[in-house]
């Protein structure tokens, strides 16, 4: 299996300068970077589950994550100003490709029924965000000290300026997107 940054220089640029028709390679889209966020929701009011979360984050993205804090307080949530709330990690360089390789190649294919991911959470400037229900299926954690199961969403910033480039870029990686349902499908 070829590294993704080599896949990227070697394959990938070619396949997107053929097909967008691009004069420079500089104008080829890359990824710039994958934020990995994990929002402890309720689980922030207990303060024995913050640290086992920063840990498991830490495990499987070999980075330490930041905590996030509110930034003003929601009565209806029962948060204060300055609460903690969740963590991420910024991962770039060889980090970013080291831990997209491991997520498209070995994590997604253990999700339960999988189907591909979806085609539609692009956000139209080129960035794709994935949701992970369980973070159980990364294979560096040991579920023996799991202590409580939660999501996390996956962000891919890339430099692609719209949907189609930005998806042509992924697939170029090998992200499973789902298939293209047809009228007769749906109906």
């Amino acid at each position: 299996m070829m590294k993704f940054k080599e896949l990227y220089e070697k394959e990938i640029t070619a396949a997107l300068m053929e097909k967008f028709k691009y004069k420079n390679k500089m104008e080829v889209p890359k990824l710039e970077k994958v934020v990995i966020n994990v929002g402890m929701g309720a689980m922030a009011h207990q303060k024995d589950l913050i640290e086992p979360i920063r840990d498991e984050l830490a495990v499987i993205t070999g980075q330490r994550p930041v905590l996030t804090r509110s930034k003003k307080a929601i009565s209806n949530f029962k948060i204060r100003d300055g609460v903690p709330v969740g963590y991420k990690v910024t991962l770039r360089r060889e980090k970013m490709y080291e831990f997209a390789e491991r997520l498209i190649h070995f994590v997604i294919p253990r999700i339960r029924d999988f189907r591909g991911v979806s085609r539609t959470a692009f956000d139209g400037n080129g960035n794709y965000t994935l949701g992970i229900k369980e973070q159980t299926i990364f294979p560096e954690l040991e579920l023996d000290k799991v202590p409580v199961v939660h999501g996390m969403d996956i962000s891919f910033v890339t430099t692609a300026k719209n949907t189609e480039e930005a998806m042509s870029l992924l697939e170029g990686f090998g992200m499973p997107f789902a298939k293209k349902r047809t009228a007769e499908q749906e109906g």
